[in-house]
């Protein structure tokens, strides 16, 4: 069975581990898709297939493309105090949209700025309650 390192501080993470919790936090940012489309109208997705698809894409985005991205806009990010940061996220709802054409639409640029930050705290506070508390029993 392949292991995987964490933290020089913790045992190593199984591989079934990893793909139960890769599984839990694309649950959770469905379920927050779900609910910013329901609040705002800067979000429109046709359908729940259609919000776990955004959300593995966005899971996906997050883990290659949002670091790149991230460092070439260290600068605007620095001069505006952090506020530029949400954008960032807004540029990985863009491209999901553009990934998934009609079934997932991100409208304009400052609705979906609100939209990111609401998206970035539910899902920090859902994978508190729910992906931290299944993946801590299991070790």
């Amino acid at each position: 069975m392949i292991a995987l390192y964490t933290n020089l501080n913790q045992r190593p993470k199984s591989t079934s581990v990893i793909i139960l919790e890769w599984g839990l936090t694309i649950l959770c940012n469905a379920l927050v898709l779900l609910m910013a489309a329901s609040i705002f109208r800067g979000i429109y997705i046709s359908s729940i297939a259609y919000a776990f698809l955004a959300s593995a894409i966005i899971v996906l985005f997050n883990k290659t493309i949002k670091p790149i991205i991230t460092v070439l806009t260290l600068p605007l990010t620095i001069f505006t105090l952090g506020l530029f940061y949400p954008f960032v996220n807004v540029l990985i709802l863009k491209l999901t949209g553009l990934f998934l054409g009609d079934g997932f639409i991100v409208a304009g640029w400052i609705v979906p700025f609100f939209i990111a930050i609401f998206i970035s705290i539910m899902t920090i506070v859902l994978d508190v309650a729910i992906t931290k508390r299944i993946i801590g029993g299991i070790r």
